[in-house]
């Protein structure tokens, strides 16, 4: 077995299916560091034309503003998940929220674009460590089974209501000013901070020094590798296949070094056994695949109505608040369907939700009503809801404690990875067909110069990447179903066993021991 990690106890209130007291603080606070990563990303979005208008930035450089913030948090979510188990989760996810406080302010007050850059990746590696920490707060502190559930939907659709009301927010706020788009995470990340210095329990027993190793290596080519990787596909639709290749192959070759050196460290970044995890291993994909679905509709959506319709930035995010659905059924409908269903049954219906969400919204017209958009829209919403929360769970669970921050950490690194593909692809597929129906064969994007044909025929390409991402994430979440009726037929005979004190039953603890090898 692998060796215990410094961890929070078990919260004093948490006993039981239900949460009380202490352990409501705590998630509310977890759940608050989530809505703010949330919403960080989405008031960015939205406030970037002015943001270029005020600093002069070109098209190249702006784009290297949500990029620079991508490659800090793809690129470092492994190391923050595992500093995570090796420091001390309580003490990683104060520090660098901290680190998230003091960047998002300086990305208010800079005066030109390199600063605003660097700004927001020092930010996404803020955001690396601190929200593989937090997730492990939960999963360790937390009793497995409904408890542990209901906190892990909790959490996840706070995050994704983050995203969908910073879209409004941010719209509101860059009318103001766009500086504000970064000086109101300040103000409310340091109201979470004050919280979580008082709520959050401290461990029961400090961490022996001997075990605070870090295998540099691992972390160094690991780090290299996913940088590179995120690089090349948020950089796919901007330069030549050339470089795109070069880029490519440079992360392969550094991912391969890792996996040598993690075979022969004698403490792993990566224990490589974590990955004999079927559950684990297939709830990663089809987290990456859908959010490569679900990052990519919305950007060609965004495209849609304000380069075709000509919508505010404003109209546009109000529009799209139907998606934000997922913030009121996550923590309310998704727990009751989890308890009756199973996570993947909960999971691959959500999946099918998406492709059929996709599939309404593939032929949209240049002059679609609101009307004829919403059902797409709400279903997505509903989508998001019935399988992010679900896939949480099932990548963290039949996970030893000692590895709880790793399992986040490969999960929101399949999250951050799935965006970055998913819009690489269809600003590609976009580029492509706009400009043959354009017959301008620039290679550069017609862009709002098209014509309003060119541009939807544009979009119609485009749309077909998120339904082909769903549709193979629903195939491989489909693998689950089997999985999951044996378990519950195991449950039901009795022979899974009685649960223990830490809420594992006898074949969740076969698991962990065949893991640990």
């Amino acid at each position: 077995m692998s060796s215990p990690s410094p961890s929070l106890p078990d919260l004093p209130d948490s006993g039981g299916d239900r949460l009380r007291g202490r352990a409501w603080g705590v998630l509310l606070v977890l759940c608050g560091a989530v809505f703010l990563e949330g919403i960080d990303v989405a008031m960015l979005n939205v406030a970037l034309p002015s943001i270029r208008s005020d600093l002069g930035m070109s098209t190249g450089a702006l784009q290297w503003v949500m990029s620079a913030y991508v490659l800090g948090y793809g690129g470092f979510m492994l190391l923050g998940g595992k500093a995570a188990d090796l420091f001390g989760r309580r003490r990683m996810f104060l520090f660098w929220l901290g680190v998230f406080v003091l960047f998002s302010g300086l990305g208010g007050l800079a005066v030109d674009g390199w600063m605003l850059v660097a700004a927001r990746f020092v930010t996404g590696v803020a955001a690396a460590f601190m929200t593989p920490a937090g997730l492990s707060v939960i999963t360790t502190g937390f009793t497995e089974g409904p408890q542990r559930n209901k906190a892990l939907l909790v959490y996840s659709g706070t995050g994704a209501a983050g995203f969908s009301i910073g879209l409004v927010v941010g719209g509101l706020l860059t009318a103001v000013g766009w500086r504000w788009v970064f000086f109101a995470p300040v103000i409310l990340s340091s109201l979470i901070l004050a919280a979580a210095v008082v709520v959050l329990p401290a461990p029961e027993r400090p961490e022996p020094r001997e075990r605070r190793r870090v295998d540099l290596p691992g972390a160094l080519s690991v780090t290299a590798a996913i940088v590179l990787l995120v690089l090349a596909v948020e950089r796919a639709a901007h330069t030549t296949l050339g470089w795109t290749l070069g880029t490519f192959a440079a992360g392969l070759a550094f991912l391969g070094v890792f996996v040598l050196v993690e075979r022969g460290a004698p403490e792993p970044l990566v224990r490589l056994g974590i990955l004999r995890n079927a559950s684990l291993v297939r709830a990663d994909l089809a987290a990456l695949l859908f959010s490569a679905g679900f990052f990519g509709f919305q950007f060609i959506a965004v495209l849609y109505l304000q380069e075709l319709r000509g919508w505010s930035t404003l109209h546009t995010s109000l529009t799209l608040l139907a998606i934000g659905a997922d913030a009121v059924l996550s923590p309310t409908l998704t727990p009751r369907l989890v308890a009756r269903y199973g996570n993947a049954r909960v999971i691959f219906g959500g999946l099918l939700l998406a492709v059929l969400s996709y599939a309404l919204f593939l032929p949209v017209g240049a002059d679609w009503t609101y009307a004829a958009m919403f059902p797409a829209l709400l279903l997505l919403g509903l989508a998001f809801s019935l399988a992010y929360g679900p896939l949480t769970i099932v990548a963290t669970e039949d996970v030893d404690e000692a590895e709880q921050g790793l399992a986040g950490g490969i999960l929101y690194t399949s999250f951050q990875f799935g965006a970055a593909l998913g819009l690489s692809a269809v600003t590609a597929v976009d580029v492509a067909a706009t400009e043959t129906e354009a017959g301008t064969g620039t290679g550069t994007g017609a862009g709002t110069s098209a014509s309003p044909q060119a541009l939807l025929d544009g979009y119609h390409a485009a749309l077909l990447v998120p339904l082909v991402a769903a549709v193979l994430a629903t195939v491989i979440s489909a693998f689950g179903l089997r999985r999951d009726g044996r378990r519950s037929r195991l449950v039901g005979s009795g022979a899974a066993g009685h649960p223990d004190h830490a809420g594992h039953t006898g074949h969740e603890e076969a698991v962990h021991a065949d893991l640990s090898r």
